[in-house]
């Protein structure tokens, strides 16, 4: 509990979607409490929507965010260093500058941290040949580089990470919007997702679109088809499964995922690699007076996504309100949105509607776009998802 209202103190680590959202929130519903936000880059790049700078259909800087508003306008201090340690003690965060940070609440949302030990061949070295660009920015703009530089009628490897993992579609929209890439300009290149998986999220919607999209051009292989993934050579850009070896131009090796490094070295995850969480709170249920929000937790049936880390920052943020300055305590609502897009003209999405049952948070409610839509019904999501993205990332930087 804060010594008193005035002087309360909330550091959140981590400038993602739930980092930022719980800041301005907090900064925004709050008053007595001041807000810090650890975050050491100067601005942010979504993962949402950058498939569709792959396939040259947005830049990167129209992806990327500043704090500036939120320091300016919501009064939050900013600061740009890293989070080096977390003394739950003493409650102060050590900087990696030096400095330390007092709290009387803490928030990580420390994203995702890969398993470079997972697969044999495949560490953070190799992310320079075979980038994952599962975090946004300087992979995602190599990876487009190796797109933009391989001849036509080559093969764009896609090895997609077993569950659970940031973006259950991302492997798949990026799979379709580098085929919508490769119709206009390499029109003989080929696509192979070679999976950790036997299915995958929305799975019809997408063999649906590559068949009236891109036919014979996007080939899709189950785990039980290849028998897992064993190893990665990246002199030759090879992938080797149990049976098989598969040569790729380009290969993006997106790795198995746990949750980011500090919330690792903090004793916040368990064996699973992930943080379990209070549904009703956030608060990590292996330190008390930590939160943790977006992909890096774990709860029950909640995807990894940008939405979701949104909605469970609101949730968090009205939580520790409540519980530093008394204000009321709000049942929490979660939700997530997806938009997804398969061509320039053609999106679908889905709204899940959760809800906190029994110490986990279940689905309540979902609705997902259809195979068999017309064409008209998809560019209005096409449309839609567009005007979501602006709408959803002012939500968040103000």
């Amino acid at each position: 509990m804060a010594r008193s209202q005035a002087s309360a103190r909330v550091v959140v680590i981590g400038g993602g979607i739930g980092g930022a959202t719980v800041a301005k929130y907090l900064a925004a519903n709050a008053a007595g409490i001041e807000v810090t936000l650890v975050e050491p880059k100067a601005r942010y790049t979504t993962c949402f929507f950058s498939a569709l700078y792959l396939a040259g259909m947005r830049s990167l800087e129209s992806l990327t965010h500043g704090y500036e508003t939120l320091a300016q306008r919501y009064g939050i201090k900013i600061v740009h260093d890293f989070a080096a340690a977390i003394d739950p003690v003493a409650k102060t965060v050590n900087l990696k500058s030096g400095g330390k940070l007092p709290y009387d609440r803490l928030v990580l949302a420390p994203g995702i941290a890969f398993k470079f030990d997972a697969i044999e061949g495949y560490d953070e070295a190799a992310t320079k040949i075979m980038p994952h660009a599962w975090i946004a920015g300087p992979q995602t703009e190599l990876l487009r580089q190796q797109l933009d530089s391989m001849e036509d009628g080559g093969v764009f490897l896609i090895v997609s990470p077993p569950n659970p993992f940031r973006c259950p579609p991302g492997p798949y929209e990026r799979a379709s919007l580098v085929a919508y890439y490769f119709k206009q300009f390499k029109p003989r290149s080929k696509i192979l997702i070679l999976d950790a998986k036997d299915s995958f999220f929305e799975q019809e919607l997408f063999q649906d679109a590559w068949v009236r999209h891109y036919p014979g051009m996007i080939e899709w292989l189950p785990a039980q088809f290849t028998g897992g993934i064993k190893a990665v050579d990246i002199k030759d850009l090879s992938v080797k499964t149990a049976g098989e070896t598969f040569k790729g131009a380009v290969v993006n090796f997106i790795p198995p995922q746990m949750a980011g490094g500090l919330a690792q070295q903090a004793g916040l995850a368990d064996q699973s690699g992930w943080c379990p969480v209070e549904p009703r709170t956030f608060e990590s249920k292996l330190q008390r007076g930590i939160h943790i929000v977006g992909d890096a937790t774990s709860g029950g049936d909640m995807p990894k996504s940008a939405f979701l880390a949104n909605s469970q920052a609101k949730v968090c943020a009205f939580a520790i309100a409540a519980a530093l300055t008394g204000s009321a305590r709000f049942a929490p609502h979660l939700f997530n949105t997806c938009f997804t897009f398969l061509a320039a003209d053609d999106a679908v999405s889905d709204a899940i509607a959760l809800e906190p049952e029994g110490g986990a948070i279940k689905i309540s409610e979902i609705l997902i776009s259809e195979v068999g839509e017309d064409a008209e019904t998809r560019r209005q999501v096409v449309k839609a998802a567009n005007g979501w993205y602006d709408a959803f990332t002012h939500d968040v930087f103000g």
